[in-house]
């Protein structure tokens, strides 16, 4: 498995090298992990002042920093990482950083902004997100999972989406764990809350209570089983959960009851203004939810 983890020397980008760090079955696979620090460019008439070997010095040393901390980190859990250091754009350095390696996964520190701020200050993550095809890991705030097999959550609506999601579990199992705890997540509509007008205008009912459960059962299983199927030619036990209300919020309170230790979705990967507008269910969960989200594109 080849893994990207882009760090800048703080405590979120520490947090993705601990991630890789304590997956016991996935470091027993021998994968393959590049570490990349990224410099904002010194403005060109301060860099004219100094000239350009110190210029290049700083960088080096600035990158130096940011890298010592998760190289000795990733050595002492039995891995040798890789580590390089680019001056540019960082969304754009991480994205071509993943095509130039092929990258599996990207892991990512995330300080967790909501969308609208997201959108206005142009999140690195969410630049990332926009830019790249590749599989990305994002984790809030300094919240990693402890211990090797993980209790993961895979979002699944019956869509090509959610089901390159699975496949992506069922190829990189070793990321997970020896013995994974696996739920598929469906979130049903709430049918129950549709109401129409009656003669004197007042809100009645659309459906019976029987009905409503029949719809939701009816739209759950059909969502549920490709996901089902596909895990199950591996062996993979899971279990299954049906909800009801807004994707991106039941998925994210689920995600915090539970104490999942990863939350796995399919992404379109739509641009940042798109995403507002169209309420990416992928981007409601990463804006509020605690847990870590593995977002999965299309392959």
């Amino acid at each position: 498995m080849k893994i990207l983890v882009p760090v800048d020397g703080s405590k979120v980008s520490q947090a993705a090298v601990a991630f890789i760090a304590s997956r016991t079955s996935l470091i027993g696979a021998d994968p393959q992990v590049k570490l990349l620090n990224v410099q904002l460019p010194i403005p060109a008439r301060a860099a004219r002042v100094v000239g350009k070997d110190v210029v290049k010095s700083y960088y080096a040393d600035e990158a130096a920093k940011a890298l010592k901390s998760p190289t000795g980190l990733l050595r002492k859990a039995g891995l040798t990482a890789s580590a390089e250091h680019r001056v540019g754009h960082p969304a754009e350095e991480i994205a071509a950083a993943a095509e130039r390696i092929d990258a599996d996964l990207i892991v990512m520190g995330s300080h967790g902004r909501g969308t609208l701020t997201g959108l206005v200050l142009g999140s690195v993550t969410n630049s990332v997100l926009t830019r790249t095809r590749h599989a990305m890991l994002v984790l809030r705030d300094s919240h990693a999972a402890r211990g090797d097999s993980l209790k993961v959550g895979i979002a699944v609506d019956g869509s090509k989406y959610a089901r390159e999601a699975v496949r992506y579990v069922i190829r990189h199992s070793n990321l997970f764990g020896a013995q994974p705890q696996i739920t598929l997540l469906n979130v049903v509509p709430d049918f129950a809350g549709a109401v129409m007008p009656d003669m004197a205008g007042i809100a009645l009912p659309a459906f019976s209570t029987e009905e409503v459960e029949a719809m939701q059962s009816k739209a759950f299983e059909a969502a549920v089983a490709p996901a089902r199927k596909l895990l199950a030619r591996t062996g993979i036990a899971t279990d299954a959960v049906r909800l009801a209300g807004n994707p991106g919020d039941e998925l994210a309170a689920y995600a915090r009851k539970k104490k999942l230790d990863v939350l796995v979705m399919g992404s379109h990967g739509y641009g940042a203004f798109k995403q507002a507008v169209m309420g990416s269910v992928a981007t409601r969960v990463t804006a509020q939810c605690v847990t870590p989200v593995l977002l999965v594109r299309d392959a």
